[in-house]
């Protein structure tokens, strides 16, 4: 089984209550291949809503405390990400899920680039609060952009 992003499949819980819908994941999921989760819904995060960045550095540092999770307000809103990761985590476990595709560039999904911090259009490597969580826990966490990759290379096992 493979989680997947909410808003990679098709779903409208971005901050700005929109999508970013992925054909090869609403594929995986019409094939009950994958399961849609978002973990800033999760969280406790409502649609449309602020949107947020990391400050002071990536998604492990905010599980660790030294890094933040700001809205664009300037509310410390990490405590909502740090619980939507865990629940995810939760998710994936009684899934049974080998492999987690999440949205790259985001304070919770990305798995290798998010904003600076600054909102200002500004990406640099790190990973989202979840998307370390997953990691930590020893889960393989790719982003939609390595997906078709990662797939073909399922398919050449299978054989």
């Amino acid at each position: 089984m493979i989680i997947v992003s909410s808003c990679l499949a098709g779903m409208k819980v971005r901050y700005n209550s929109t999508d970013c819908l992925d054909e090869t994941i609403h594929e995986l999921l019409d094939n009950n291949r994958a399961i849609a989760v978002c973990p800033e819904l999760l969280g406790g995060f409502s649609t449309p809503r602020e949107p947020a960045e990391i400050v002071g550095g990536d998604g492990g540092a905010v599980l660790d405390g030294t890094a933040r999770v700001m809205d664009r307000l300037g509310n410390d809103v990490s405590e909502m990400y740090i619980q939507g990761a865990y629940k995810a985590l939760e998710q994936v476990r009684n899934a049974g899920a080998t492999i987690v595709v999440l949205k790259e560039n985001s304070p919770s999904c990305g798995s290798s680039m998010i904003y600076n911090g600054t909102f200002a259009g500004q990406k640099i490597p790190g990973q989202g609060v979840t998307s370390a969580l997953l990691r930590r826990n020893g889960i393989e966490v790719i982003s939609e952009e390595q997906l078709p990759t990662r797939l073909g290379q399922l398919a050449a096992t299978d054989k």
